[in-house]
């Protein structure tokens, strides 16, 4: 199912630039009361690891950093993040997590990133000022091995939205279903290794871009 809703989305993508239409952007100006987070990230980075039965699980993590510089009551920040490959794979954050991944990872990078959070949190509030920005890691399972460009989409960083007429589906009126988007940051990564030899693979950065998704 989640295929087809990609593949989906990729053939609406197509269309509307084929029509000339083109893909809603996020503001230049954000208009009052909108925000976005400054963000700052390390690439992703494969890790293994072992089950209680034995298995050997293999996952990519990024580690965020976020600060909120300009609102003082402050932001919510509730995250939503899916990796995308040119197989049109749909992953979501967190799936299929395994225990101790996160304890491993916060280890690891305990030097640099001493108060490292899970995706699993409870204080939603990012709080103004450089003081109380916030370190979260972030996992996703492996991977298509067949897959040669991959996406991470991290939405939950802005407030900022907009809204769009469905291309096919139209309400009892006849009017277009609205179709609602949030300002996200979007990450390209390459990936050139044989698929027998994904265990020392890396990801080769492409490039980033804030879009409406």
């Amino acid at each position: 199912m989640k295929n087809q809703i990609c593949s989906g989305i990729f053939f609406w993508v197509g269309l509307l630039t084929a029509l000339g239409l083109g893909w809603p952007r996020p503001s230049a100006v954000p208009e009052k009361g909108r925000w976005t987070l400054d963000v700052t990230y390390e690439h992703p980075v494969q890790i293994t690891v072992k089950t209680s039965a034995g298995q050997t699980c293999r996952y990519w993590y990024m580690i965020i950093s976020m600060t909120n510089q300009n609102f003082d009551e402050g932001v919510l920040f509730y995250p939503k993040c899916e990796l995308v490959t040119d197989t049109f794979q749909v992953l979501s954050a967190g799936q299929g997590e395994v225990k101790g991944l996160f304890e491993l990872v916060k280890a690891k990078h305990q030097g640099q990133y001493p108060y490292l959070e899970s995706l699993d949190f409870e204080d939603h509030q990012i709080r103004r000022g450089k003081d109380n920005s916030r370190d979260f890691v972030i996992f996703w399972p492996d991977f298509d091995t067949q897959a040669k460009v991959v996406q991470f989409y991290l939405a939950g960083l802005s407030n900022e939205t907009t809204a769009i007429g469905h291309p096919v589906q139209v309400d009892s009126q006849g009017d277009p279903i609205p179709v609602y988007l949030s300002k996200t940051l979007q990450l390209t990564y390459s990936i050139g290794t044989d698929p027998l030899l994904r265990q020392g693979a890396s990801l080769r950065f492409e490039g980033q871009d804030w879009v409406m998704r």
